[in-house]
């Protein structure tokens, strides 16, 4: 009977290392363990961190300030065509793809009927019939099924995870880097084309989740690495850095950008994230719109805002946020050292009864620290 059990807990706690393990890597992993770039866990995906030689506060400040190149094929790819599809999607997502035309891209969510947030994405508009999206590694899959398990006949949903990687080549020098390159990089914020790089076909999108001016790129998997390295060698002259996920995200926290899992989640909702510019309030309907109608027109929900640290103290997720009377008033969805202000920075989700300028504590490790309530983005946006 001992040895039975021991057998059940051995299996149960290698199924669960085996979960937790991520078990997949981007097509350019090799040229990132060439670079000696530290590895971590992204939604099941093995991808760089940082770098050798520059770290987090350099890749940082080249985005700011220069230009930078970020993997981020972790990231997932989908396709929905079909009679209809437009009309499919504007019925499961909150924003109103008729806002956009075709070649444009649009920032959506798609909710659970109760507003929780299945996952935020991206969505390509090739045309009324067809459709490219990029949602987050992790929640693909669910996407993908959710999709398919409403859609009418006629609507096709594919999943193509693995069949491309993104690169993100962002910062102010990033137009110059283009040009370098032969391509016009004259296009409107959230346009999409569809160009050569290095002899492969690549769809070159404006957009990012830096705050900065910049493209995402999307190669077949099997001409990643030409992409790669043509992007590498082009911004060299401009003193560009690689990138990894760490300046990522310290950029978008400095903006206030959502990320799925912290400011986004089953649990938050897009009301509560303040994300309410990404919902589509006049379509009839869409996937959780009577309970974010619902949620909006009460006025009594928390919300997501953003902390400056006015001490040394560095908040990081999951530590209680206080006022002044010591009550607890919310949780920091995401903190980090700002580069940009030399200062810890965080997103919180608090209580309606918290203003702006106001002066709240947070626990960081049992110590009391000092933020302020201060409105986003924490740095000039400079996308457009």
């Amino acid at each position: 009977m001992a040895i039975a059990r021991t057998r059940r807990f051995a299996e149960r706690a290698a199924e669960r290392k085996c979960r937790l393990k991520p078990v997949k890597t981007s097509p350019l992993h090799q040229k990132h363990l060439d670079l000696q770039a530290k590895m971590a866990d992204f939604g099941g995906w093995l991808m760089p961190i940082e770098y050798p030689g520059a770290g987090v506060l350099a890749e940082h400040a080249a985005v700011r300030e220069r230009v930078g190149l970020f993997d981020v094929s972790h990231l997932g790819k989908a396709r929905v065509v079909g009679v209809g599809a437009l009309d499919y999607l504007n019925s499961q997502f909150t924003n109103d793809l008729n806002r956009i035309v075709d070649s444009k891209a649009q920032y959506t969510l798609y909710c659970t009927p109760e507003g929780g947030v299945i996952d935020d994405l991206i969505v390509y508009r090739n045309s009324a019939e067809d459709f490219f999206l990029i949602p987050n590694a992790s929640n693909t899959t669910d996407v993908v099924a959710t999709l398919q398990a409403n859609a009418p006949s006629g609507i096709s949903i594919t999943n193509l995870h693995t069949s491309y990687a993104v690169l993100a080549l962002q910062g102010p020098q990033a137009h110059e880097v283009m040009q370098s390159l032969g391509i016009n990089p004259v296009m409107d914020y959230m346009a999409f084309t569809h160009v050569t790089i290095a002899g492969c076909d690549v769809i070159l999108c404006r957009t990012g989740y830096t705050g900065e001016q910049g493209f995402e790129i999307v190669p077949k998997v099997e001409d990643a690495a030409h992409v790669w390295d043509a992007l590498c060698a082009a911004m060299k002259p401009f003193s560009g850095l690689v990138c990894g996920l760490g300046a990522r995200d310290t950029l978008r926290t400095e903006m206030g950008y959502p990320l799925h899992g912290h400011e986004l989640s089953l649990a938050i909702t897009p009301v509560q994230a303040a994300a309410t510019w990404a919902i589509g309030w006049d379509k009839p309907m869409f996937s959780g719109s009577q309970a974010l109608r619902t949620e909006k027109a009460s006025g009594t929900h928390p919300r997501v805002r953003a902390l400056v640290s006015q001490d040394r103290g560095i908040p990081r997720a999951g530590m209680q946020v206080k006022n002044s009377a010591g009550e607890i008033v919310g949780e920091v969805t995401s903190g980090t050292f700002s580069p940009s202000l030399k200062k810890g920075i965080a997103l919180a989700l608090l209580s309606n009864s918290v203003k702006l300028g106001d002066q709240l504590v947070i626990d960081v490790r049992g110590r009391d620290s000092l933020a302020e309530v201060t409105k986003l983005p924490l740095v000039t946006s400079h996308v457009r």
